[in-house]
C-alpha cells in the first residue's frame, strides 16, 4: 500500500493506494528544491537584486503618485512578507510618497475587509490607501489602445494616473497563459471586463499554444505583454512558492525579464512527464486556490494531459466558496449537450466572447476527454447539473470511477498538487 496525501481546503485528505493499481505519482521537483535564505531574504534579495531595472527605491525618487498592483484572495501571494518590504523600500526612496495598493481582482468578486486583514494583516489595512478594483466600474477605466488580438485595452484609471506603478505577484504554472505573474498584474488584474473578454476569446483559448507552461507563440501571453507595457507597469516583485505556500525562490526587476528569469526557474522544477492511466486524481492545490469550481479547472486540465480518453478524473476542491461565477455555473448547467455548447463559443468572435466562457470551454475540453468526478462541500445536485459525478471521499470515488469504466482492474495517476505541475505529454 502506498500512502498519498492530497490538499483539501485547509486541509489533507490521505487515500492508502494499491501498489499494483498506482501508474504513477506527478510531483514538481520543486519540494525537493531547497532555498538559500528564508523568505524575508530571500524576497529582500530580489529587491536588492533587480533584473534588468535600478532598485525600487531609486525608481521611486521624485514620483509622488505610487501604485503597488496586489493580487486578490483568489491567490496565494505572501502579501505580509511581501508588500511591508515593497512599502519600506518605495519610502526609501520618496518618504512622502502618496502610495495606492490596487487590488487587482481581474474578473472575480470583490475581496471583503476580512479577506484584506488576512493577506496583508491588520497594520496595512488600517494604515494604507487600498483600492479594490471592479472590472465593470466603468467610469474608473481607461482606453490605453489596442491589443495586438484586436480588442480594446481599458485598465483602471488609478493605474493610469500613477507616477510609478509596480506589482507585486506570484509565479506558477497556469493552464492557458503559460504562466501566472508578471504581466497578469495588468491583464486580466485590473483590466475591464471587455478588454478580459477579448484576450480570453475563445479562437486564443483553443490556440494549441495556450497551454500550461507555454510563453512562445501563446497569443494570450502576448496580449497581456503588450497591456503591461503599454501601461508601464516598471518594475515587479514576483515569488515562487511550494506546496507549503512558503517563498521558496524571488525575482524583482523588468516586468519581461524578471518574469521570464521566474518562469525559467520554475520550468526546471515542474515538469512532469505524462502516465496514462484509466484514472487521474488531481487537485488545487488547496486553499485558497480550491474555493469554487471555477478556479478547479485549472486542476482539471493537469489531469486532462494524462488521463485516457474516455477515463475518469477525480478532481479534489472543497469548493467552500461555491461555484465562483453565475454565468460559467449557466454555460454548463443550462444545456444538456456539451458539444453544442462547445460549437457556439468556437463560432464567436474575438470581440463576442462573454464572462466566463474561457472557464467553461476549458472545461467542456476535459469533460469531452473524460468523466469528471468531483470531490467538494458542494450539494450533489449543483455538481450534477455541472455535468460532473459528485463525491465525498477518495474511496467513494475510486468505486464511482470503477463503475464508469465498468472494470476493477484500474491502472490510477495521482497528482497531488495540479495546478504545480506542468504535465509533459
Amino acid at each position: 500500500m502506498q500512502e498519498i496525501l492530497f490538499p483539501y481546503g485547509k486541509e489533507k485528505l490521505s487515500y492508502q493506494f494499491e501498489v499494483q493499481e498506482l501508474s504513477g505519482v506527478l510531483t514538481s521537483s520543486i519540494e525537493e528544491y531547497e532555498p538559500e535564505f528564508d523568505e524575508t531574504a530571500l524576497v529582500k534579495n530580489a529587491l536588492e537584486n533587480p533584473i534588468g531595472s535600478v532598485k525600487l527605491s531609486e525608481l521611486a525618487k521624485g514620483k509622488q503618485n505610487i501604485v503597488i498592483i496586489a493580487s486578490d484572495h483568489t491567490r496565494p501571494v505572501p502579501s505580509k512578507i511581501i508588500m511591508p518590504l515593497m512599502l519600506a523600500e518605495i519610502r526609501k526612496g520618496n518618504p512622502e510618497a502618496s502610495i495606492t495598493i490596487l487590488i487587482a481582482t481581474g474578473c472575480h468578486r470583490g475581496t471583503t475587509k476580512e479577506e484584506l486583514i488576512a493577506k496583508f494583516g491588520e497594520e496595512i489595512v488600517k494604515n494604507e490607501n487600498i483600492y479594490i478594483h471592479d472590472c465593470d466600474e466603468k467610469e474608473k477605466l481607461v482606453n490605453i489602445g489596442t491589443l495586438p488580438s484586436g480588442g480594446d485595452c481599458e485598465i483602471n484609471s488609478i493605474a493610469v494616473n500613477a507616477d510609478l506603478l509596480v506589482a507585486e505577484g506570484f509565479i506558477e504554472p497556469h493552464f492557458f497563459a503559460g504562466f501566472s505573474g508578471g504581466r497578469k498584474s495588468v491583464l486580466p488584474g485590473i483590466a475591464g471586463r471587455r478588454t478580459v473578454l477579448a484576450n480570453h476569446c475563445s479562437e486564443f483559448i483553443n490556440h494549441a499554444n495556450a497551454r500550461t507552461g507555454v510563453l512562445g507563440n501563446n497569443p494570450i501571453h502576448e496580449d497581456m505583454l503588450w497591456a503591461a507595457k503599454k501601461a508601464k507597469l516598471q518594475f515587479i516583485l514576483n515569488v515562487v512558492l511550494n506546496a507549503e505556500k512558503e517563498v521558496i525562490y524571488a525575482v524583482a526587476g523588468d516586468v519581461e525579464k524578471a518574469h521570464k528569469k521566474g518562469t525559467e526557474f520554475l520550468s526546471a522544477q515542474c515538469g512532469a512527464k505524462a502516465v496514462r492511466s484509466d484514472i487521474v486524481i488531481s487537485t488545487n492545490g488547496g486553499y485558497p486556490l480550491d474555493q469554487n469550481v471555477y478556479q478547479a479547472v485549472k486542476g482539471m486540465t493537469a489531469a486532462e494531459a494524462t488521463v485516457k480518453q474516455g477515463g475518469v478524473i477525480i478532481m479534489i476542491a472543497s469548493s467552500t466558496d461555491g461555484i465562483g461565477g453565475d454565468h460559467f455555473y449557466h454555460q454548463l448547467a443550462d444545456e444538456a449537450d456539451i458539444s453544442k455548447t462547445m460549437d457556439i463559443f468556437l463560432k464567436r468572435g474575438r470581440n463576442e466572447t462573454v464572462p466566463d466562457q474561457w472557464q467553461t470551454q476549458i472545461m467542456l475540453r476535459v469533460l469531452m476527454r473524460a468523466s469528471v468526478i468531483y470531490i467538494s462541500e458542494m450539494a450533489d445536485d449543483v455538481v450534477e447539473k455541472m455535468h460532473m459525478i459528485p463525491a465525498h471521499s477518495i474511496g467513494e470515488a475510486i468505486k464511482k470511477a470503477k463503475e464508469i469504466l465498468r472494470k476493477e482492474d484500474v491502472t490510477i495517476t495521482a497528482i497531488p498538487d495540479g495546478v504545480s505541475v506542468v504535465v509533459q505529454k
